[in-house]
């Protein structure tokens, strides 16, 4: 994807310029949620069941700033060729960006973050962000998609099985020594298709 497109509600997709790096900072990605994901290993660590269960009070989460440089606007010249970074417009206002990566060695695409502003959540942009993504993704060849999501994230969570995402894998020490400890990253995936 080149070149900017709409959708019926006005939404325009296109991939990030240098410029769009102030706005997609200032996006909020934080949440609230009154369920969290479970994860309970095995002795061995190599199974793992995740259910859903009530929390109370409800977690709000709000991630610490990230940085995002210009690696990935376009792959222009000097920066990784193989990284992407699409945003969403809404009035010519950053409302949702998805930074992602294709890796030859495996023929994956890594969605490194995906991020839509509160106010506009669950209207589809993330999930016309993550086909931005699909669509540069069977470009490349991908043979599948690829995230990483804690287990508190229940909206994420859901928001990726309804994009067709399963579960994949685990780490239970990802977030050790970070604010997010305690949490445990799970590892979803889907085919290109």
């Amino acid at each position: 994807m080149t070149t900017a497109h709409g959708s019926a509600d006005g939404i325009v997709y296109r991939l990030a310029r240098p410029e769009d790096a102030g706005a997609i900072e200032a996006l909020d990605s934080s949440f609230t949620t009154a369920t969290v994901f479970e994860v309970t290993a095995s002795d061995d660590g190599f199974g793992f069941r995740v259910r859903e269960v009530p929390v109370d009070p409800p977690v709000h989460k709000v991630f610490p700033p990230e940085e995002h440089d210009e690696q990935g606007f376009g792959g222009a010249a000097g920066r990784d060729a193989d990284a992407r970074t699409y945003v969403a417009l809404d009035g010519g206002e950053v409302c949702g960006f998805a930074a992602v990566g294709y890796a030859a060695w495996n023929r994956r695409l890594t969605i490194e973050d995906i991020e839509v502003a509160p106010g506009r959540r669950g209207r589809g942009i993330g999930r016309a962000l993550m086909e931005c993504a699909a669509q540069y993704a069977r470009e490349r060849g991908a043979e599948h998609l690829w995230l990483e999501v804690s287990s508190v994230n229940a909206p994420a969570v859901h928001a990726y099985r309804r994009m067709g995402f399963g579960f994949c894998g685990l780490d239970t020490a990802l977030y050790g020594g970070t604010p997010a400890a305690g949490e445990q990253a799970l590892y979803m995936s889907r085919p290109c298709r």
